[in-house]
């Protein structure tokens, strides 16, 4: 039988990991490398066992999807990663690939889109929704048709993020492993770069581009 393309699975939900594991069972030519329950946990199983895709959530209370790509990235250059978002495309797909994912599909898919993402990226290659085709599409446009939070760095714009669903500096820095004064660097940094002037601006402004799940 042909090799089994090996699927290491990052979730820090069980129900989530479950039934990616079921789908992965119900395919023939996937199979389970290994599970996480978050971004430390699935840089230690990489560094013991082979795998030849990584399915990563985004959005992992120890260390989220987009700092751990750019790990695995480092220390796996070739391994593809797969990002699979609750968020939708428009909120953190570009910033994904841009970190060196080979995929982005939102957990809203169906099973049959995550078994041909799966695949694809397994062979090299890239893989993209039509949503994600169109955000890139978008991205490729002059900067100055861009909105502000687009112009962040990935950190500045967790804070955003997170200040505008109501998060206190002192949250933001327990769940993203940071001290309160860095946090309070990033809050400063992205009020200067959207010339706004306070944590409520802030959220008026995550509402209204749709920022705040």
């Amino acid at each position: 039988m042909a090799h089994k393309i090996r699927v290491l699975i990052a979730d820090d939900h069980a129900i989530i990991r479950h039934g990616l594991k079921q789908i992965l069972s119900d395919t023939e030519d996937l199979e389970l490398a290994g599970e996480a329950d978050g971004g430390v946990s699935a840089m230690q199983l990489l560094r013991t066992l082979e795998c030849d895709v990584v399915l990563m959530d985004v959005s992992m209370p120890d260390r989220n999807g987009i700092d751990t790509l750019k790990l695995v990235k480092k220390e796996f250059p070739r391994l593809p990663v797969l990002i699979l978002s609750m968020h939708p495309e428009e909120q953190y797909a570009v910033r994904a690939l841009r970190a060196g994912a080979a995929g982005y599909l939102s957990k809203q898919a169906a099973p049959e889109q995550l078994v041909t993402a799966l695949r694809q990226v397994a062979s090299g290659k890239k893989y993209v929704s039509a949503e994600v085709a169109e955000e890139l599409a978008n991205a490729i446009g002059e900067d100055l048709d861009r909105p502000p939070h687009e112009k962040l760095s990935d950190r500045e714009y967790q804070t955003l993020c997170m200040i505008a669903s109501g998060k206190t500096l002192t949250q933001i820095a327990e769940q993203l492993n940071l001290s309160v004064k860095t946090v309070s660097v990033y809050r400063a940094r992205l009020l200067e770069k959207m010339r706004l002037h306070n944590n409520a601006e802030l959220t008026h402004y995550g509402l209204k581009h749709g920022l705040v799940d």
